[in-house]
């Protein structure tokens, strides 16, 4: 199973449309977009513009979740990749934008991208995701 753990194997198209309204709404809220503006700083904040995927940080490098987490002084040699409610808890986030981001990271669009490349597309997805505040 993937590290977001989506599956296309939905017996009822009613749990994909709940689903996607759950994570619209964990984008939407308070906390997600608090996140998306601290993740949108971090990639941009990150000398070498390059993400991993499948892990949280390996070897110096991260993937989006992990460029907050290294931003933010954030410990998360300890955590699971693949346990999306212990990465919330960390964060401070819901399990479903951490399913969210982990998924447009790693496996959205289902080719074989550099790093580079990665950084760019999450970079533009996160920009996407940020509801400016109403003046």
């Amino acid at each position: 199973m993937s590290r977001s753990g989506y599956s296309d194997d939905y017996d009822d198209d009613r749990m994909l449309y709940l689903w996607r309204g759950t994570v619209a709404r964990a984008i939407n809220g308070k906390r997600g977009q608090k996140f998306l503006r601290e993740m949108r700083d971090a990639l941009d904040a990150m000398p070498n513009k390059r993400l991993i995927d499948g892990d949280l940080i390996s070897d110096g490098e991260v993937c989006a979740i992990g460029s907050v987490g290294v931003a933010k002084g954030v410990p998360m040699d300890d955590l699971d990749p693949e346990n999306p409610e212990e990465i919330a808890a960390r964060f401070g986030i819901s399990a479903a934008l951490v399913q969210e981001i982990e998924y447009m990271n790693d496996e959205y669009p289902w080719i074989s991208e550099s790093p580079e490349a990665r950084w760019s597309r999450m970079r533009a997805w996160v920009s996407k995701q940020i509801k400016e505040p109403q003046s």
